[in-house]
């Protein structure tokens, strides 16, 4: 256990975190996703498993610690529902509050059809699968930069 690090955010999840550059996408998925065969064609090749966790839950830590992209119109987007584009199910408003707890605005997730996702979650850095089992539990999540001064 770390000081005022989320418990959730194990070493393996912390490493990929770190490990992601500016631009870069993480793809949070839940228990249905073929996560294991996505990961293994992204970036790291890893997958992190968060078994036992809501979504929701895993989204409050990641976002605990990952600067979103604000360079990006569209840095957070979610897999659409297959037939009904414009429906929002619970797990992802559930996310959508964490997101906008987390960056302190309204910042809507923006839809992705189902297979443009699965192209997109390839192209990741990383996969992290929640143990939560609802459907469309799926999330892209670009990172940003924290500027600072060297030192």
């Amino acid at each position: 256990m770390l000081k005022n690090v989320d418990p959730v955010l194990s070493a393996d999840l912390l490493w990929v975190l770190a490990a992601m550059g500016h631009g870069d996408d993480l793809a949070l998925v839940d228990a249905n996703h073929p996560a294991e065969t996505i990961a293994s064609s992204t970036t790291s090749g890893r997958l992190i498993r968060l078994p036992g966790l809501t979504m929701q839950r895993a989204a409050r830590a990641i976002l605990s610690v990952l600067p979103i992209d604000d360079f990006e119109p569209e840095p957070l987007r979610r897999m659409e529902v297959v037939g009904d584009a414009a429906a929002i199910p619970e797990v992802q408003r559930a996310v959508q509050f964490e997101v906008d707890k987390a960056l302190g605005r309204a910042t809507p997730l923006a839809g992705i059809e189902r297979f443009a996702f699965y192209d997109q979650a390839r192209r990741a850095f990383a996969v992290v699968q929640v143990g939560d089992p609802r459907p469309y539990g799926c999330f892209l999540l670009r990172k940003g930069v924290i500027a600072g001064e060297p030192g």
